[in-house]
């Protein structure tokens, strides 16, 4: 066998584990993502399901509290000179029940800007057991000048918040990236009802 021909063989098996190589990187990011679904360990892929009307496409949840009622206000404060409110100033969910609230952004200025939002809770104790499946707060985002965005906030209530809690203030400030960081709003500890104030320019 001639030294071209080994070297041929050779180049195919390459080219044919290659090949096999690429197709199983391929194939392991939606064999991933059924697994995930299937046993339900990967809670973030949740929100990249659609979301229509404001509300999410998330399966049913068969753990709701009916027997609780929390009532959750929602806040808005900017720091700058932009329009910047919820939809809904207040919502009654009961735990465990995915709901979902809709806030607004315009960019009232000549220039474009890229912005964030940093999210807080009243009282403290209420953080840990409020999830967010889907938030703008996740991401940066760019606005041409004049421009308008709705952007939807998905969340439940984990059932274990303590039941001395019967309602939560949730409240962003939407500030712009570049500037100076401002400190999200503070609560009081201790506190298991919180005053919804007025956001700026709502």
């Amino acid at each position: 066998m001639s030294l071209r021909t080994e070297n041929v063989k050779m180049v195919g098996k390459l080219v044919v584990v290659a090949a096999g190589m690429f197709g199983f990187g391929y194939a392991l990011v939606p064999i991933y993502k059924h697994l995930c679904e299937a046993l339900g360990i990967n809670i973030l892929a949740l929100g990249e399901r659609e979301m229509r009307g404001g509300r999410a496409s998330l399966p049913a949840n068969t753990q709701v509290d009916m027997s609780r009622t929390i009532t959750v206000e929602f806040d808005a404060n900017a720091r700058g000179p932009w329009s910047f409110h919820p939809a809904k100033r207040s919502l009654q969910v009961h735990p465990g029940e995915v709901a979902t609230v809709m806030y607004e952004f315009q960019n009232v200025q000549d220039r474009r800007m890229s912005a964030q939002a940093i999210p807080s809770y009243a009282p403290r104790q209420a953080s840990a057991h409020f999830n967010k499946l889907e938030c703008f707060c996740f991401n940066e985002y760019t606005l041409e000048p004049g421009e308008k965005k709705e952007w939807p906030v998905a969340f439940v209530i984990d059932p274990k918040l303590s039941k001395d809690v019967t309602t939560i203030t949730l409240s962003y400030t939407f500030f712009e990236v570049g500037s100076k960081t401002p400190p999200a709003p503070g609560s009081a500890p201790g506190k298991t009802v919180a005053h919804l104030s007025s956001g700026a320019g709502a």
